[in-house]
């Protein structure tokens, strides 16, 4: 079986990862002049423990290794957030991070499969993410695998009713190895998600249908890997973690601000946002 010896486990450790995350995710915005920097800070944490806390099952070595568990980046918008990540993680050097939203690079706006090593489908058109985890967690479960499928979402996606739809179907055939993740920052695009379409009570919604149900704080790398080591996900349900998180978490001009869903850090943003998120800052 494939390992991911060497990535960090002490929480300390994590935490300075997922802040080295936030600052690729900073630059990277800064460079392109790129939006979506408040949706990639929201998420970093959740992704930095995933992929650097041995929560998932890969080698950035062997990416098409058969025995891997898939990711699905459902919040494409967020693609930032994800490349960092993955360099991070060791599928391809940090430098090439440079590339980000250039004419030419691997790591265009929205992921695309084929392009970069991890990215397992194309994504960015919200509310399709969760249905392909479904189909994927249903033939590995008809197939007898031990592979398991993780999605993260935005909360705005969940106004689809393509999401409802997988929902209820994951819960029906108690898809024990599919696991959602929501990033619920409580923003998106044009306002806050409570004045545009409450989703509350969100986790009440999940029970009925079946689903193994955890909330967390989501910018907290201690809490989400408590969680995952925990016995969480033995559940024979379908399992979702609705991390509650911060738009922009981890700067203090972008936190809970709407604009930074389009906005691209000035010269003078950046260097301050790079300031805050130094080692110690946190």
């Amino acid at each position: 079986m494939a390992s991911q010896k060497g990535y960090p486990m002490n929480m300390s450790h994590l935490s300075n990862e997922s802040l080295a995350i936030k600052r690729s995710i900073v630059s990277m915005c800064h460079r392109a002049k790129a939006s979506h920097v408040g949706s990639g800070l929201s998420c970093a944490d959740i992704l930095s423990v995933l992929f650097l806390g041995k929560v998932l099952r890969f080698d950035p070595k062997k990416p098409e290794w058969d025995g891997r568990d898939r990711f699905i980046m459902s919040k494409g918008h967020a693609s930032a957030a994800f490349y960092a990540t993955l360099a991070h993680a060791g599928f391809f050097p940090i430098s090439e991070l440079d590339s980000y939203y250039q004419d030419g690079s691997r790591m265009p706006g929205h992921p695309v499969k084929g392009l970069l090593p991890g990215v397992e489908v194309s994504t960015g058109s919200l509310g399709h993410g969760l249905g392909l985890g479904v189909g994927m967690a249903t033939a590995f479960m008809l197939d007898k695998k031990p592979n398991r499928v993780f999605v993260l979402m935005s909360d705005g996606e969940m106004d689809e009713g393509s999401v409802w739809e997988a929902i209820m179907f994951a819960g029906a055939k108690k898809l024990e190895n599919l696991v959602a993740i929501i990033d619920y920052n409580k923003i998106q695009s044009f306002g806050r998600v409570k004045e545009v379409l409450d989703l509350e009570p969100l986790e009440d919604k999940f029970r009925s249908f079946g689903w193994q149900t955890r909330r967390v704080d989501g910018n907290s790398v201690d809490d989400i890997l408590n969680l995952f080591n925990s016995d969480f996900l033995s559940s024979k349900n379908p399992k979702v973690v609705i991390a509650d998180t911060i738009k922009g978490h981890g700067v203090s001009f972008m936190q809970d601000k709407l604009e930074w869903h389009y906005k691209s850090p000035s010269d003078s943003e950046y260097n301050i946002a790079m300031e805050e998120l130094k080692e110690g800052n946190r």
